[in-house]
């Protein structure tokens, strides 16, 4: 039988709790061990939030990985950000990204707001 589920604390913890969460996997919703991997993966998700915080990816690195992802090209782009000029100028970190762009990749692509708001890293390719 299983140990008492508590709180993660250590990297120890955390381990062990890995480990249950692999032993458990796959467990049916609403049973004992299904309720027990939920509330360890609420736990291990707690910890690592806390312990391993991941920043939001750069802007431009969001849209190209949208892009990417839905197998778009620049010319895809023109009805959201605007003429070829200005694609190029956004997508090669010489002009920000306005509010309304904003908005549009928001709305569109479905990239976060919180992504697209982040100053983009200059020096990133």
């Amino acid at each position: 039988m299983a140990t008492e589920v508590k709180p993660i604390r250590t990297e120890q913890d955390y381990e062990l709790a890995l480990k249950e969460v692999e032993r458990l996997w796959g467990a049916k919703a609403g049973t004992r061990d299904g309720d027990r991997l939920d509330v360890l993966a609420t736990l291990i998700d707690a910890y690592e939030a806390q312990h391993y915080p991941m920043d939001p990816p750069d802007p431009i690195e969001a849209i190209k990985f949208r892009m990417e992802q839905q197998g778009l090209t620049r010319r895809d782009l023109e009805g959201i950000i605007g003429t070829r000029t200005r694609i190029a100028e956004v997508l090669n970190r010489k002009r920000a990204l306005s509010v309304g762009m904003i908005r549009r990749l928001h709305e569109h692509l479905g990239i976060s707001a919180e992504a697209l708001i982040r100053p983009s890293r200059k020096n990133a390719a």
